[in-house]
């Protein structure tokens, strides 16, 4: 086969939706298989501390192209479900410089989440082709018996296609034939494959249908939680998706499916970096898998991401391999703002200019293996409402301890060390009375750094941040 000696590597960008980041082989989940992304966590660096600035889908994406916070770019909320046009063209964004400045054949296939009036070609990509979703799903089966409730419907089913033609093989086989088509140009090249999996309703294709037994699978640690000393909206989130009353017998068949989904799409990816190695160009291509945010999934009792910051929803798995670059089978400790840092690494990965705009850091020494001084010293995200109404958080996060400021709430403060489930909220305890203002104020000067008004530019915030003033 015809090697790619482009003196600019390409760019092959893997991103899922909703990937929890202890439901992966490579993470050290007991049961689930992913064979070929724990090859490709071998074969690069992993980061055990990536955090999504945002743990919902839209502003997330936004982020990402963006270099900014949801604060910033203004997109607080999914379009589809609220009243805001999402990203506009007036940010500056990574892909349109890497369009620019080296020339690269750009080509997104899957979910874009970004706008409903603007989509990729209007950010630097030459080719855009959506994932062609049927919704509801048609071609499904019953595989398990779950309760049906109003907003919950689709728990329990399987595909009746062959996983070749599933969406996310299909998508594989269009960015399979795109990297074959621009194998041999004088161009580098930057293809984004964005699967909707495994974002709920997780509907598997057999063999994955069947892969997993609920039966096995382990219930998870924070499972029995009563909301006690937790903001109200926590028990409300069963209620509005009416799962108030379900057990683990009904959360394990959900995961059966979700970690069905996920062996499903790591199968693709396995088709991918086959094809990176048939087509001789794999040490010259840089390979990104990372997600949105992450999946209550049953932990807390909880479905989805809404209302809550826990480690689950913000808490994200992110891989580079970089052959000859990054250091393979390696680990990066360093909190990592995901969506908010790969612009402006990518950026310097080609050295492009890093706009002053961007808010991220770059961490292309950590995948050196170097040291990098100018890391984030703590983690941070932030949340304002969605499907059940509007409602504002912010978080930090270091090595021990997580605040969640909640401004028409309680607030939440844990010990990560010794309540590493986020069962007992230290308000109003000790050590609270100890850390919780060091943390709080934390939270203030964090956003406030970042330009969120709701921190820096609100006057009736005051009297609740009047000891971080």
């Amino acid at each position: 086969m015809q090697k790619n000696n482009n003196i600019s590597p390409n760019l092959l960008i893997i991103h899922v939706d909703q990937q929890r980041y202890d439901s992966l082989g490579f993470t050290g989940h007991p049961l689930v298989k992913t064979p070929n992304l724990d090859r490709l966590r071998k074969e690069g660096v992993s980061f055990s501390h990536a955090f999504t600035p945002i743990p919902l889908c839209c502003p997330a994406r936004q982020t990402l192209l963006s270099g900014v916070m949801p604060e910033v770019h203004g997109g607080l909320w999914n379009y589809d479900s609220q009243q805001i046009t999402g990203l506009t063209d007036d940010f500056i964004t990574w892909t349109e410089l890497l369009k620019e400045k080296k020339g690269f054949n750009m080509s997104y296939f899957g979910k874009w989440h970004v706008s409903p009036i603007l989509d990729p070609t209007n950010f630097g990509y030459d080719r855009y082709e959506d994932e062609k979703g049927v919704w509801p799903p048609d071609n499904t089966e019953k595989q398990y018996d779950m309760p049906v409730s109003s907003v919950w419907s689709y728990s329990g089913l399987k595909s009746k296609l062959p996983f070749e033609e599933s969406s996310t093989h299909r998508m594989t086989y269009q960015a399979i034939d795109e990297m074959k088509r621009f194998t041999g140009d004088e161009n580098p090249w930057h293809i984004r494959l964005d699967f909707n999996e495994p974002h709920l309703p997780s509907i598997p294709c057999e063999p994955f249908a069947s892969m997993y037994n609920p039966e096995d699978i382990p219930q998870w640690d924070n499972f029995v939680e009563d909301f006690t000393n937790k903001p109200y909206i926590q028990s409300q989130q069963l209620k509005n998706w009416e799962i108030e009353n379900w057990g683990w017998d009904e959360w394990s068949k959900y995961l059966a499916a979700y970690f069905g989904i996920i062996s499903q799409y790591d199968d693709a990816v396995g088709e991918i970096l086959d094809t990176l190695d048939d087509l001789g160009i794999a040490d010259n291509t840089i390979v990104i898998y990372t997600t949105d945010h992450g999946d209550a999934a049953g932990s807390h009792r909880m479905m989805d991401k809404h209302y809550v910051l826990y480690e689950e929803e913000v808490h994200v798995p992110m891989i580079v391999r970089w052959p000859g670059v990054v250091p393979e089978n390696s680990s990066c400790e360093d909190f990592v703002m995901h969506a908010l840092d790969l612009g402006p690494t990518i950026l310097d990965m080609y050295a492009i200019a890093i706009p002053e705009s961007f808010q991220g850091k770059s961490f292309l020494k950590q995948l050196k293996g170097e040291v990098n001084s100018d890391n984030w010293k703590h983690a941070f995200s932030s949340y304002h409402g969605q499907q059940f109404g509007l409602y504002d958080m912010r978080m930090v996060r270091d090595d021990r301890y997580k605040y969640v400021f909640n401004p028409t709430d309680i607030d939440e403060f844990y010990d990560l060390q010794e309540d590493p489930a986020e069962l007992h909220n230290l308000i109003g305890s000790a050590v609270d009375d100890q850390l919780g203002g060091k943390y709080r104020r934390m939270v203030f000067e964090t956003f406030s750094a970042l330009d969120d008004r709701l921190m820096s530019k609100n006057p009736w915030m005051k009297n609740q941040l009047k000891e971080c003033i």
